[in-house]
């Protein structure tokens, strides 16, 4: 494999998850302050779909860093990976805050698939992952700056 196509993947897959993120946002908002609670088929299928696209991009993120990155094995050779802020955000906080927010995904994937009712401290676990996603996500890298 090369990189680009790596690089291109990872790209695109990041189109796909704010998407679907977006979509996961709403339906969890109108499910919160809807009248019943009741979990709805939306909200279950946007949860599935943006733990999909997570997980596949965590996947090809991380085969990319640790087999392709020329930047990242640099930056561990010359000891400047924690020491430089661009380095650290690019190779060690941006992988680490997706895959927690990946990891909160699936948790309610589970709990959204088991129960019939939307419980508060579920919603709160969804928005953080949303907020870890959007900290963490590159945003110049995507859209230019």
């Amino acid at each position: 494999m090369d990189f680009n196509i790596m690089l291109q993947a990872h790209r695109g897959f990041a189109y796909l998850i704010l998407l679907s993120a977006a979509v996961f946002a709403v339906a969890l908002l109108v499910t919160m302050f809807g009248y019943s609670g009741k979990i709805s088929k939306l909200l279950r299928k946007s949860t599935l779909f943006t733990m999909i696209f997570f997980h596949t991009q965590a996947l090809i993120g991380l085969i990319m860093l640790f087999f392709f990155s020329p930047g990242f094995k640099a930056a561990k050779e010359a000891g400047t990976l924690m020491s430089d802020s661009v380095s650290r955000n690019t190779y060690v906080e941006h992988p680490f805050a997706m895959i927690v927010a990946a990891v909160l995904l699936t948790i309610l994937n589970k709990k959204f698939k088991t129960n019939d009712k939307l419980q508060m401290s579920w919603v709160i676990i969804g928005f953080v992952a949303l907020a870890l996603m959007l900290w963490a996500f590159q945003w110049t890298r995507l859209f230019g700056a």
